[in-house]
């Protein structure tokens, strides 16, 4: 905070126009999404480096394979208790 109140000066990256981040780079943010905790520098970056159909994309398959991982477990369990 500054002295008068206001939020401080945010500085962000400014990307190369055309330059979108790679597959791992989507897969990393939509697993920090996952987990709820991402550096405010790093979402300005993400912002317009992501593309949002990708993110979608592996929203989608990060929550399937997470409900997959679940249900197995939980079979798992069943067939340990049984």
């Amino acid at each position: 905070m500054t002295a008068d109140g206001d939020r401080p000066e945010v500085r962000t990256q400014v990307v190369e126009k055309g330059k979108r981040a790679g597959f791992w780079a989507t897969v990393r943010a939509v697993l920090w999404s996952f987990l709820g905790i991402r550096r405010f520098n790093d979402y300005r970056e993400d912002a317009t480096s992501l593309d949002p159909k990708a993110v979608v994309v592996a929203g989608v398959l990060g929550g399937v394979l997470f409900v997959l991982a679940i249900v197995a477990l939980v079979q798992l369990v069943v067939g340990l208790s049984e």
